[in-house]
């Protein structure tokens, strides 16, 4: 059986970090493992292990952009068109690999995962091939600034899930820019400055009923009345459809990886359609000296 874990988010949330030290991970715990690159627009250095199938040896984001004269984001829908008209190109690449963990780390567009059919269709694909598929969507802690922040990351993870309908997990990444103080300890403090553990903690499962009732001192300069009504609507729409929590990731804390890595194996069901493997006799291999 064949594992793939599509490493979902918007740019910025460090899923080619993430997806480095997943691989690592895996390789460290004697469980094979590979990277496979569906950015068309990746540099040359995004990549500790190099990986092993990169749609840039099919098409690159720079080509299609020069050729087509188009512009980075429609050049990267692009990319994925041609992609989906050449899954043979992809199943030929991936036939070389039975029994293994992929770990696809995708773009940063956050309408391919909300907007379009690419992914779906990437998905049902690899169904196809036999591949058991799950997904992990990334959003940095950093991002929490307010509550408003939040919503808008559960709804664009929410739509995300909706739109690939695989096992999913939700990961707040760069929990180890975190700060451990209780909170903001300087109004002066740049705006995208180290966000306090006590701010983003109550993000990892909240009440976001609670979360919409209590206005902080920005609420109180916003002042808009209609402004706080959209946002009650839109946590209705949250507390309606309770989908979306958060797993805090820590990359310098093996334990908080092994946790993110043993909720997806969980979500895949990973190896429960395993053979066991039959020990060698006992008049040859390991045992033979016990005789």
């Amino acid at each position: 059986m064949r594992y793939a874990v599509l490493v979902t988010g918007p740019a910025g949330a460090g899923k080619s970090t993430f997806s480095t030290a997943f691989a690592t991970h895996l390789r460290v715990s004697k469980r094979t493992a590979h990277i496979v690159n569906l950015d068309p627009a990746a540099t040359g250095d995004a990549f500790e292990y190099l990986p092993a199938i990169d749609i840039r040896e099919l098409v690159t984001l720079d080509d299609v952009m020069g050729e087509m004269n188009m512009g980075p984001n429609g050049g990267l829908v692009y990319c994925f068109e041609y992609l989906l008209q050449n899954m043979d190109w992809l199943e030929e690449e991936l036939g070389g690999y039975d029994n293994d963990y992929l770990i696809i780390d995708c773009p940063g567009q956050i309408e391919l995962y909300t907007h379009h059919t690419f992914l779906p269709n990437l998905v049902r694909n690899l169904q196809r091939m036999g591949i058991r598929t799950s997904a992990v969507y990334l959003l940095e802690s950093q991002f929490m600034e307010d509550r408003y922040k939040f919503f808008s990351g559960v709804l664009s993870a929410m739509s995300a899930m909706v739109n690939l309908e695989v096992p999913w997990i939700n990961i707040m990444s760069k929990m180890d820019l975190v700060s451990s103080a209780s909170s903001s300890s300087d109004a002066s403090e740049p705006r995208n400055g180290k966000r306090p553990k006590r701010d983003i903690a109550r993000y990892l499962d909240p009440d976001p009923m609670l979360l919409v009732s209590a206005r902080d001192g920005r609420d109180q300069q916003r002042g808009n009345d209609k402004f706080h009504d959209l946002n009650r609507a839109i946590v209705q729409l949250i507390e309606d459809h309770p989908l979306v929590s958060f797993l805090p990731l820590d990359l310098t804390s093996t334990e908080s990886l092994e946790t993110v890595v043993s909720h997806i194996d969980f979500t895949m069901q990973y190896g429960e359609d395993e053979e066991p493997k039959e020990p060698h006799d006992l008049d040859e291999g390991d045992f033979a000296d016990m005789e």
